[in-house]
Protein backbone atom coordinates (compact mmCIF):
# COMPACT_ATOMS: atom_id res chain seq x y z
CA UNK A 1 0.00 0.00 0.00
CA UNK A 2 1.47 3.31 -0.90
CA UNK A 3 1.95 6.62 1.06
CA UNK A 4 -1.54 8.02 -0.69
CA UNK A 5 -3.76 5.57 0.06
CA UNK A 6 -2.83 4.47 3.16
CA UNK A 7 -3.87 8.52 4.44
CA UNK A 8 -6.85 7.97 2.84
CA UNK A 9 -8.01 4.77 4.86
CA UNK A 10 -6.55 6.73 7.88
CA UNK A 11 -8.66 9.35 6.99
CA UNK A 12 -12.35 7.77 5.64
CA UNK A 13 -11.68 5.67 9.27
CA UNK A 14 -11.20 8.61 11.21
CA UNK A 15 -13.28 8.43 15.24
CA UNK A 16 -13.89 4.50 14.51
CA UNK A 17 -11.11 2.66 16.03
CA UNK A 18 -11.33 4.92 19.72
CA UNK A 19 -15.14 4.41 19.40
CA UNK A 20 -16.00 0.73 18.28
CA UNK A 21 -17.18 -0.08 21.69
CA UNK A 22 -19.95 2.43 21.38
CA UNK A 23 -20.61 2.30 17.73
CA UNK A 24 -20.83 -1.48 17.85
CA UNK A 25 -23.54 -1.05 20.83
CA UNK A 26 -25.13 1.80 18.48
CA UNK A 27 -25.26 -0.57 15.28
CA UNK A 28 -26.25 -3.90 16.90
CA UNK A 29 -28.98 -2.12 18.77
CA UNK A 30 -31.46 -1.50 15.33
CA UNK A 31 -32.15 -4.92 13.36
CA UNK A 32 -30.84 -5.80 9.68
CA UNK A 33 -34.25 -5.71 8.58
CA UNK A 34 -34.97 -2.30 10.19
CA UNK A 35 -32.26 -0.65 8.75
CA UNK A 36 -32.82 -2.36 5.11
CA UNK A 37 -36.63 -2.05 5.13
CA UNK A 38 -36.77 0.02 2.00
CA UNK A 39 -34.72 -2.51 0.26
CA UNK A 40 -35.41 -5.72 1.47
CA UNK A 41 -36.93 -7.02 -1.49
CA UNK A 42 -34.24 -6.21 -3.75
CA UNK A 43 -31.99 -8.88 -1.79
CA UNK A 44 -31.41 -12.51 -3.58
CA UNK A 45 -34.04 -14.57 -2.77
CA UNK A 46 -31.32 -17.58 -3.35
CA UNK A 47 -28.02 -18.55 -1.84
CA UNK A 48 -25.92 -15.61 -3.43
CA UNK A 49 -22.03 -14.24 -2.71
CA UNK A 50 -22.70 -11.64 -1.02
CA UNK A 51 -19.76 -8.74 -0.23
CA UNK A 52 -20.25 -6.26 2.76
CA UNK A 53 -18.52 -3.10 2.36
CA UNK A 54 -17.75 -1.22 5.99
CA UNK A 55 -19.25 -3.99 7.61
CA UNK A 56 -18.48 -2.81 10.79
CA UNK A 57 -19.99 -5.12 13.63
CA UNK A 58 -20.97 -7.54 11.66
CA UNK A 59 -24.91 -7.23 12.10
CA UNK A 60 -25.69 -7.53 7.85
CA UNK A 61 -23.02 -9.74 7.22
CA UNK A 62 -24.38 -11.98 9.62
CA UNK A 63 -27.86 -11.84 9.30
CA UNK A 64 -27.25 -12.63 5.53
CA UNK A 65 -25.06 -15.07 6.40
CA UNK A 66 -27.85 -16.99 8.42
CA UNK A 67 -30.10 -16.85 5.18
CA UNK A 68 -27.69 -18.67 3.38
CA UNK A 69 -25.17 -16.65 1.51
CA UNK A 70 -21.90 -16.84 0.75
CA UNK A 71 -20.78 -12.93 2.68
CA UNK A 72 -17.61 -11.41 2.52
CA UNK A 73 -17.10 -8.32 5.41
CA UNK A 74 -14.73 -5.94 4.61
CA UNK A 75 -13.79 -3.76 7.44
CA UNK A 76 -10.84 -1.22 7.53
CA UNK A 77 -10.71 -0.50 11.37
CA UNK A 78 -9.17 -3.32 13.19
CA UNK A 79 -11.57 -2.63 15.99
CA UNK A 80 -14.36 -3.28 14.66
CA UNK A 81 -13.69 -5.77 12.99
CA UNK A 82 -12.03 -7.53 15.72
CA UNK A 83 -15.52 -6.98 17.47
CA UNK A 84 -17.88 -8.26 14.88
CA UNK A 85 -15.56 -11.52 14.44
CA UNK A 86 -16.54 -11.95 18.01
CA UNK A 87 -20.39 -10.88 18.40
CA UNK A 88 -21.16 -13.36 15.47
CA UNK A 89 -19.03 -16.28 15.56
CA UNK A 90 -21.82 -18.21 15.02
CA UNK A 91 -21.92 -16.97 11.42
CA UNK A 92 -20.10 -18.25 8.83
CA UNK A 93 -18.60 -15.33 7.45
CA UNK A 94 -15.29 -14.36 5.75
CA UNK A 95 -14.07 -10.84 7.53
CA UNK A 96 -11.38 -9.15 5.44
CA UNK A 97 -9.15 -5.79 6.05
CA UNK A 98 -10.05 -3.97 3.15
CA UNK A 99 -11.53 -0.83 1.79
CA UNK A 100 -12.91 1.58 -0.62
CA UNK A 101 -11.76 3.15 -3.08
CA UNK A 102 -9.46 0.77 -4.10
CA UNK A 103 -10.75 -2.90 -2.55
CA UNK A 104 -7.07 -3.59 -3.96
CA UNK A 105 -7.18 -7.18 -1.66
CA UNK A 106 -10.50 -8.38 -3.43
CA UNK A 107 -10.24 -7.04 -6.96
CA UNK A 108 -6.44 -8.19 -6.91
CA UNK A 109 -7.64 -11.49 -6.08
CA UNK A 110 -10.47 -11.37 -8.97
CA UNK A 111 -13.51 -11.98 -6.57
CA UNK A 112 -17.16 -11.64 -7.69
CA UNK A 113 -20.17 -11.13 -6.10
CA UNK A 114 -24.13 -11.26 -6.85
CA UNK A 115 -24.64 -8.24 -4.37
CA UNK A 116 -22.40 -5.41 -3.16
CA UNK A 117 -24.03 -3.84 0.16
CA UNK A 118 -22.47 -0.53 1.20
CA UNK A 119 -24.49 0.72 4.65
CA UNK A 120 -23.43 4.50 5.88
CA UNK A 121 -20.47 4.21 3.69
CA UNK A 122 -20.47 6.71 0.81
CA UNK A 123 -20.36 9.25 2.62
CA UNK A 124 -16.82 8.61 3.69
CA UNK A 125 -15.39 9.25 0.24
CA UNK A 126 -14.63 12.23 -1.43
CA UNK A 127 -15.32 12.93 -5.27
CA UNK A 128 -12.33 12.32 -6.42
CA UNK A 129 -12.04 8.87 -4.52
CA UNK A 130 -16.19 8.19 -5.32
CA UNK A 131 -15.27 8.25 -8.86
CA UNK A 132 -12.61 5.72 -8.25
CA UNK A 133 -14.89 3.09 -5.78
CA UNK A 134 -17.61 3.07 -8.05
CA UNK A 135 -15.05 1.72 -10.83
CA UNK A 136 -14.06 -0.84 -8.12
CA UNK A 137 -17.70 -1.47 -7.27
CA UNK A 138 -18.05 -2.48 -11.23
CA UNK A 139 -15.19 -4.58 -11.19
CA UNK A 140 -16.04 -6.85 -8.29
CA UNK A 141 -19.44 -7.61 -9.19
CA UNK A 142 -21.29 -10.63 -11.61
CA UNK A 143 -22.72 -9.64 -14.79
CA UNK A 144 -27.09 -8.94 -13.25
CA UNK A 145 -25.11 -7.88 -9.73
CA UNK A 146 -27.24 -5.37 -7.69
CA UNK A 147 -25.24 -2.75 -5.28
CA UNK A 148 -27.11 -1.29 -2.59
CA UNK A 149 -26.28 1.56 -0.23
CA UNK A 150 -27.49 3.79 1.70
CA UNK A 151 -26.47 7.87 1.79
CA UNK A 152 -26.33 9.90 4.71
CA UNK A 153 -28.06 13.59 5.12
CA UNK A 154 -27.02 15.06 8.12
CA UNK A 155 -24.21 17.12 10.34
CA UNK A 156 -20.71 15.82 10.59
CA UNK A 157 -20.11 14.17 13.95
CA UNK A 158 -17.19 15.16 15.45
CA UNK A 159 -13.79 13.70 14.31
CA UNK A 160 -15.18 12.07 11.77
CA UNK A 161 -14.25 12.54 8.08
CA UNK A 162 -17.67 13.15 5.72
CA UNK A 163 -18.82 14.92 2.88
CA UNK A 164 -21.98 15.32 1.60
CA UNK A 165 -23.50 13.11 -1.37
CA UNK A 166 -26.54 13.73 -3.16
CA UNK A 167 -29.29 11.20 -4.91
CA UNK A 168 -28.52 12.71 -8.14
CA UNK A 169 -24.79 12.60 -7.98
CA UNK A 170 -24.67 9.21 -6.87
CA UNK A 171 -26.68 7.94 -9.63
CA UNK A 172 -25.37 10.00 -12.41
CA UNK A 173 -21.83 8.50 -11.25
CA UNK A 174 -23.52 5.27 -11.51
CA UNK A 175 -24.27 5.34 -14.87
CA UNK A 176 -21.03 6.65 -16.25
CA UNK A 177 -19.85 3.13 -14.75
CA UNK A 178 -22.54 1.33 -16.40
CA UNK A 179 -25.24 1.00 -13.78
CA UNK A 180 -29.03 1.89 -14.12
CA UNK A 181 -30.83 2.71 -10.50
CA UNK A 182 -33.54 0.52 -9.75
CA UNK A 183 -34.60 2.05 -6.32
CA UNK A 184 -34.65 5.11 -4.84
CA UNK A 185 -36.05 5.54 -1.16
CA UNK A 186 -35.50 7.99 1.38
CA UNK A 187 -36.45 7.52 4.94
CA UNK A 188 -35.62 8.71 8.62
CA UNK A 189 -32.96 8.08 10.60
CA UNK A 190 -33.43 4.26 12.19
CA UNK A 191 -31.44 5.46 15.36
CA UNK A 192 -34.08 8.23 15.70
CA UNK A 193 -31.84 11.54 15.27
CA UNK A 194 -34.01 13.88 14.12
CA UNK A 195 -31.28 15.96 11.92
CA UNK A 196 -30.45 12.77 10.15
CA UNK A 197 -31.74 11.26 7.42
CA UNK A 198 -31.17 8.45 4.57
CA UNK A 199 -31.71 7.98 1.05
CA UNK A 200 -31.16 4.00 -0.30
CA UNK A 201 -30.18 3.21 -3.67
CA UNK A 202 -30.50 -0.03 -5.50
CA UNK A 203 -27.88 0.14 -8.99
CA UNK A 204 -27.71 -2.59 -11.47
CA UNK A 205 -25.87 -3.33 -13.98
CA UNK A 206 -27.46 -1.55 -17.28
CA UNK A 207 -28.98 -3.69 -20.01
CA UNK A 208 -26.91 -3.73 -23.15
CA UNK A 209 -27.56 -2.37 -26.23
CA UNK A 210 -28.15 -4.12 -29.10
CA UNK A 211 -24.91 -2.58 -30.95
CA UNK A 212 -22.99 -2.80 -27.46
CA UNK A 213 -19.97 -5.03 -28.50
CA UNK A 214 -19.60 -8.10 -26.80
CA UNK A 215 -16.08 -7.99 -25.82
CA UNK A 216 -17.67 -4.99 -23.63
CA UNK A 217 -19.90 -7.63 -21.33
CA UNK A 218 -17.66 -8.75 -18.15
CA UNK A 219 -17.50 -12.37 -17.75
CA UNK A 220 -20.05 -14.49 -14.99
CA UNK A 221 -19.57 -17.41 -13.19
CA UNK A 222 -23.16 -17.20 -12.29
CA UNK A 223 -25.30 -18.32 -15.02
CA UNK A 224 -28.53 -16.63 -15.49
CA UNK A 225 -29.87 -13.71 -12.74
CA UNK A 226 -28.97 -14.12 -9.65
CA UNK A 227 -32.21 -12.52 -8.50
CA UNK A 228 -35.94 -13.84 -8.80
CA UNK A 229 -37.57 -10.47 -8.24
CA UNK A 230 -36.95 -7.51 -10.87
CA UNK A 231 -37.76 -4.12 -10.05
Amino acid sequence: MNRDTALERVHSTAGYGEAAETLAEQYESVTFAEVHREVLHLFPAQPSRVLDIGAGSGRDAAALAAQGHVVVAAEPTAELRALGERLHADQDVEWVDDALPDLAGLREKGRRFDLILLTAVWMHLDEQQRSAAMSSLVDLLHTGGRVILSLRHGPVPIGRRMFPVSAEETIDLARTHGLDVIHLAKRVDPHGRQDVSWTYLALQEAAPSETASPSRSRHSTHPGEPFRSQH
